[in-house]
């Protein structure tokens, strides 16, 4: 048994998250740890919603309410979300508990006090009409190094390099299309020069990450220099340190506190155990775990430079040494498992220009297994991806109708017609034993597959055995046997055995529809635990909040199990729907309304 992390990008609660979100971190991370869980490893899988920073405070403006409104609604809105996608979450917390603040003031004064967090003078953008601070992703203009026009004003996207605010060319708000106004203002920096020597160690030992991955962190070492971490604002958590703590308008940077979250949402997942040091076992420098960050491709500067920056300078790793703080020397990631970017109909999801569909509408009119799947197998894995009603409309109804569901309708039909329960196997065939082989050589298969974060191989392997049990079928046609009843129940035993096989091999993928199979196929009690709201007490005095969690320890193991013989079936219903080519029309419809 060994020990992995998940730590799954934090969505921001400032709206409903879109199937573009889900596709990067939402799909693959729960993928995953279902997997791991199943092999019998011991995963924590953690995130929530990032709640602090001028976004927020935009639209709370928009809709007239407050910052701490507006993050309670679209918090419980993407809590209710996940969990009908079947996000299985040890804990989805957020960024506006008090353990959260404790957890991040720590790792402040500790970086601080080990000389990496530096004051400076700076000048910060703010809006001239509202007279609020505008973070640095609030600002478009022209990158000064490749000439793209919609840099921001932290990052250009199309050339990678990292920018400051007061580099672009023809600034703006993306907010109100204003020209921002630029002051003096006194703030901290993560001394990323201080930290760049181990941070290039670092990055230049992670040998296995994902090419793309791996050529964007280290190009970022090309440009290293002093980080802002705090900011002109009032909604946030203050900043630890006397005469500044007092100040009600400097506040961490939302992007300083959110990596931290997934540290502190391990903390909380302890503290609501019976172990509260559990978390160190996934935290604890020098211990066997392996922690996976979970991310879209405009995540990478955080995950692959800042947040191990801040580990790196809290656990005294840097060019001016130090000591770890009160939560001992902490682990740098394993791999951030970034993926690249999902469109939709040939353009960028944009809730402005409305090409966008959010998961709680998607759900509303499909199965959560129908997106999965086509995430799964046709996401932007390691390249941007297009989705598609077309697309869709097809894997849905000639993959998983007819593929998959067509298998496993077929096999339970003829068995439950023509015996009535799981009839005894007789002497095999080369084609009968072949097939089993092949679905039992497939669970080392598609298990090194996902282990690796190679999702669309894995189902792809899965899928293969589908359609070699379809042809199997295809082939015996046992429809035919009238006179050999011995014969037509070893072909239907065989069937039923490469069901109950790629049921497993998909459960880590489609969990809604395993649980289905697995009571079709006469077995009882949870095959795939699924994910609950919890309704909570902050537990240091802070209000109430939902919480995603669940018992994961049960459900199906990894690997063949032989199916009972005597167990009754039933004649089945229909897993997975198909839909109607009309779906295309109507949906670009809503799409271009």
């Amino acid at each position: 048994m060994s020990y992995f992390l998940a730590a799954v990008a934090w969505p921001y609660a400032n709206g409903p998250r879109h199937i573009g979100h889900v596709s990067g971190f939402g799909i693959p991370s729960d993928v995953f740890s279902r997997h791991m869980r199943m092999a019998g490893h011991e995963v924590l899988m953690v995130s929530g919603t990032d709640e602090h920073g001028t976004p927020i405070l935009v639209e709370a403006d928009k809709e007239g309410v407050t910052a701490r409104d507006l993050a309670d609604r679209y918090n419980r809105v993407i809590v209710e979300d996940f969990v009908a996608l079947g996000l299985s979450y040890d804990l989805f917390t957020r960024t506006t508990t008090r353990n959260h603040y404790q957890v991040a003031q720590e790792l402040f004064r500790t970086v601080h006090r080990n000389g990496y967090m530096i004051e400076q003078t700076t000048r910060g953008a703010v809006s001239p009409t509202t007279g609020r601070t505008l973070p640095d992703r609030y600002i478009e203009g022209t990158c000064p190094i490749c000439g793209y026009e919609s840099a921001r004003g932290d990052q250009c996207d199309n050339c990678g390099n990292q920018l400051d605010p007061t580099e672009l060319i023809n600034p703006r708000s993306r907010v109100n299309g204003e020209i921002p106004k630029f002051i003096e203002t006194e703030h901290f920096f993560l001394d990323l020069p201080a930290l760049s020597n181990a941070l290039g160690e670092w990055l230049k030992s992670r040998t296995d990450w994902r090419p793309n991955v791996l050529k964007f962190s280290l190009n970022l070492l090309d440009d290293v220099r002093p980080r802002a971490m705090t900011r002109d604002i009032d909604w946030g958590i203050p900043i630890p340190l006397k005469g500044w703590e007092e100040n009600p308008t400097k506040r961490l940077y939302v992007w300083f506190d959110a990596v931290i979250g997934y540290l502190s949402a391990s903390i909380e997942w302890a503290r609501r155990t019976s172990d509260p040091e559990a978390w160190k076992k996934w935290w604890a420098e020098g211990t066997d775990a392996r922690s996976y960050y979970f991310m879209g491709k405009d995540n990478i500067t955080f995950h692959a430079q800042i947040w191990p920056a801040e580990l790196l300078a809290y656990n005294g790793e840097g060019d001016k040494d130090g000591e770890p703080g009160e939560l001992g020397r902490l682990a740098l990631p394993t791999e951030v498992v970034s993926s690249e970017f999902l469109t939709m109909e040939g353009r960028r999801f944009s809730t402005s220009r409305r090409v966008v569909i959010y998961v709680r509408d998607f759900l509303e009119r499909y199965d959560a297994d129908a997106l999965r799947y086509y995430i799964a197998v046709a996401g932007p894995e390691t390249t941007d991806t297009d989705f598609t009603w077309t697309e869709f409309l097809r894997r849905n109804n000639d993959e998983l109708v007819a593929g998959w569901g067509n298998l496993v309708n077929r096999s339970i039909s003829m068995v439950a017609k023509n015996f009535g329960a799981v009839p005894p196997a007789g002497e095999l065939t080369d084609a009968d034993r072949a097939l089993l082989d092949s679905a039992r050589a497939a669970f080392t298969t598609v298990g090194e597959l996902i282990e690796r974060h190679r999702l669309k191989a894995a189902i792809g392997e899965a899928m293969r055995v589908v359609g070699d049990a379809n042809k199997y079928l295809s082939d015996q046609a046992p429809w035919k046997i009238k006179d050999d009843p011995q014969r037509l129940g070893t072909i239907l035993h065989v069937a039923l055995q490469v069901v109950s096989d790629c049921n497993v091999l998909l459960t880590p993928f489609l969990p809604h529809s395993a649980q289905k199979i697995h009571e079709l196929l006469g077995g009882t009690g949870v095959h795939a635990p699924m994910p609950e709201i919890r309704e909570v007490e902050d537990l240091d005095g802070g209000p109430a909040y939902p919480v995603i969690t669940g018992d994961y320890t049960v459900g199906a193991r990894w690997g063949s199990v032989p199916i009972e013989v005597g167990r009754p079936l039933a004649p089945p219903k229909p897993v997975f729907r198909k839909l109607d080519p009309s779906i295309v029309e109507e949906e670009l419809a809503r799409l271009s309304g």
